[in-house]
C-alpha cells in the first residue's frame, strides 16, 4: 500500500490560524483530505509542525522540525516516516480533491509528478529524500522545485476527467475562499 502525506503544518494566517480544524461541511479540512486519500486506497499521514492546531485524526500524525518553515519540509518529514516507496501529497486547504484523482498521481510513474497550477499536490518519490533535502537548505518556491528536478508538469486539461480543475483545486486559504467551496 502507498502512502498520502496531507501538509498541515502552514501558519494559517489568513484563515485565523487553525486551517486544518476549519470547519467545511460539518467536518474539519484535516478530514476531507485525508478521507480521499482512504478513497484512493492510500495511508494517510498528516504531516504538522508541533504548534499546528489539529482536530482529534484516526491515522498518523508526524510533527515536522519548526524550522524551516517551507512546505519541503513536511514533504521530508512525511517521506521519512512511511515506508512507502512513492507518496502522493496533499495540502489541507484543497478539500474538494477526490480520491480518484489522487490514486491517479499515485500511480504515474514519474518520481516527482506535480499539478502545475498547485505545485504542492503531486507523487514524490522516496529516492527524492537527498535531492529534496539539498534544496530544502535553499527554500526556493515550489514551481522551481519541481524544475530544479525536471518533474512531469500536470496540465489542467489532463485533470478535467477527474470534475472541474478549478473546483478539484480549490486552495482555502481565507474565510472568503471557505465559503466558496461549501458552495
Amino acid at each position: 500500500m502507498g502512502s498520502g502525506i496531507v501538509l498541515a503544518g502552514g501558519r494559517a494566517v489568513r484563515l485565523g490560524g487553525d486551517k486544518a480544524g476549519a470547519l467545511l461541511a460539518g467536518r474539519p479540512l484535516v478530514e476531507h483530505v485525508v478521507e480521499a486519500i482512504r478513497a484512493a486506497r492510500l495511508e494517510p499521514v498528516v504531516v504538522a509542525k508541533a504548534d499546528t492546531p489539529l482536530p482529534p485524526l484516526d491515522c498518523a500524525t508526524v510533527i515536522e522540525p519548526d524550522l524551516p518553515r517551507h512546505p519541503l519540509c513536511g514533504v521530508l518529514a512525511g517521506l521519512r516516516a512511511t515506508a512507502a516507496p512513492a507518496a502522493v501529497v496533499c495540502p489541507v486547504d484543497m478539500p474538494l480533491v477526490t480520491g480518484e484523482l489522487l490514486r491517479w498521481l499515485f500511480d504515474l510513474p514519474d518520481p516527482l509528478a506535480v499539478v502545475g497550477v498547485q505545485p504542492l499536490l503531486g507523487r514524490y518519490s522516496g529516492d527524492l529524500i537527498p535531492a529534496l533535502v539539498e534544496l530544502l537548505a535553499l527554500e526556493p518556491p515550489m514551481r522551481e522545485v519541481a524544475a530544479r528536478l525536471r518533474a512531469r508538469i500536470v496540465a489542467e486539461a489532463e485533470l478535467e476527467r477527474f470534475g472541474d480543475p478549478a473546483r478539484l483545486l480549490l486552495n482555502v486559504n481565507t474565510a472568503a475562499e471557505l465559503a466558496r467551496a461549501e458552495g
